[in-house]
């Protein structure tokens, strides 16, 4: 006989596959996922499941993989207001010539809130239940993450220059600090650092910024190693590449969460190993920039926590991790000549409790666990594309689109039910996105 107190006001999932990610290679079939107070309670067998608990609400769905929520490592969520602006061009060119223009222009506390809501609906839709954010404004981001119902980190920007946030070095300290105190992190929200690159950052701020990760115990998120122009810029300008440089000024650790780092020689490599630090590859934005490519595999093997990031929807130009899965294993196998590099188990792993870890937040998110939050999505594998199913993990990764999302739960709240989004009002966003668009078009034109 089961406790008595297993048995008092359970939600019940059942689904025709459960995919855990942890313990590795584990599927149940005709599976449970019992859900109380916004927790994972057990993960098991739908019959097992019926005779433990007396459910309040069962939730039937036949013919779909349920999962742990994706989770997007990196991206700049309001600059979907940015999308389809100047594509096809470098980097540096997009950026200097482009993007920091509008910004300095048009970015404020209201085009943050417009186009993260934009971001948030796109996410949620696609499965991805926690993001790690950086742009201006978060604390804006911050509100509409807890309004919404979602989970993220949130970096607390720096760069060497003027911006919309803030104007001076002076100005980004005591506006980052201030947010933190205001805010302190909990199951919805934690913060990092995020000074943006090697070459938008001084070292006087990245000693500041070293200096408070360790007095305050954040992670922190910056671009690395993203482009051959970066390092060519570093080693001129400092004489270092600009891993050298990030290890000189004491933030090569096990807290930096480096994102792209696409040319790395293997001694570098090796750093990043002994450091711990965590990395996060975008192979779709680092495709469409032309950028490189990440050394997924080697990274993968040594056992760096290795996670999936989509970048801004301006320069990839989609928040869908089921693409990056998919184009990162992929590029895995071509650039090693391996079939079995990064093979989909590690794909859909590196979407998940990679992620978590990476993050810092493997204890409470990135798999099916009981005691861990109730962040859960629900795949339809019933349609052509996924038919037949031999093996769900594969169809995921491989042949699944993110329209086959067709449930989503954050904390055991619902977001998306049947496709469709039930916290957020699609038509009042898409006519305030339609007003940026315009504002956006009419300076374009100029």
């Amino acid at each position: 006989m089961w406790p008595a107190s297993w048995r008092r006001e359970t939600a019940l999932i059942c689904a025709s596959w459960i995919i855990p990610i942890l313990p590795p290679k584990r599927l149940l079939t005709g599976g449970a996922v019992a859900v109380r107070d916004g927790k994972i309670v057990a993960v098991c067998h739908q019959e097992e499941a019926k005779r433990r608990f007396q459910a309040q609400e069962t939730v039937n769905l036949p013919e779909c993989a349920l999962l742990p929520g994706l989770i997007n490592a990196h991206t700049h969520a309001a600059m979907a207001l940015f999308r389809g602006i100047a594509d096809d061009l470098p980097l540096m060119e997009w950026l200097n010539e482009y993007i920091f223009p509008l910004e300095m222009r048009w970015v404020d506390e209201d085009f943050v809130r417009t186009g993260t809501r934009l971001a948030l609906a796109e996410m949620i839709r696609g499965g991805i239940t926690c993001f790690n954010d950086m742009y201006f404004y978060p604390d804006v981001t911050a509100q509409l993450v807890r309004e919404i119902g979602m989970r993220a980190a949130l970096g607390l920007i720096f760069v060497d220059f003027p911006t919309p946030w803030a104007r001076s070095p002076e100005e980004y300290l005591a506006k980052n600090l201030a947010l933190y105190r205001t805010l302190p992190p909990n199951d919805q929200i934690v913060w990092m650092l995020a000074p943006h690159a090697p070459y938008s950052v001084s070292d006087a701020m990245f000693r500041q910024i070293a200096e408070l990760a360790d007095e305050y115990d954040l992670k922190v998120h910056l671009h690395l190693h993203e482009t051959q122009a970066e390092i060519a810029e570093s080693l001129d300008r400092y004489g270092q590449r600009p891993l050298e440089r990030i290890e000189r000024l004491g933030l090569l650790n096990a807290r930096l969460v480096a994102v792209h780092m696409v040319h790395l020689e293997p001694y570098e490599i090796e750093k990043v190993v002994a450091a711990g630090c965590g990395v996060v590859h975008c192979p779709q934005s680092n495709l469409k920039l032309a950028s490189g490519f990440c050394p997924a595999a080697q990274l993968e093997a040594t056992g760096v926590p290795l996670a999936l990031g989509t970048d801004g929807p301006a320069s990839n130009n989609a928040l869908d991790m089921f693409a990056e899965m998919k184009s990162a294993a992929l590029l895995a196998k071509s650039l090693s000549r391996d079939p079995k590099a990064l093979p989909a188990e590690m794909a859909l792993a590196m979407a998940t409790i990679e992620g978590a870890k990476a993050l810092g937040l493997e204890s409470k998110i990135g798999s099916l666990e009981p005691g861990k939050l109730a962040d859960l999505i629900a795949v339809d594998l019933s349609w052509p594309e996924t038919q037949p199913v031999y093996d769900p993990v594969s169809q995921l990764v491989y042949a699944a689109g993110r329209h086959q999302v067709r449930e989503v739960w954050v904390g055991g709240r619902r977001l998306l039910a049947n496709g469709q989004l039930i916290c957020l009002d699609w038509e009042m966003l898409r006519a305030e996105v339609a007003i940026w668009r315009d504002r956006l078009a009419s300076t374009l034109e100029t």
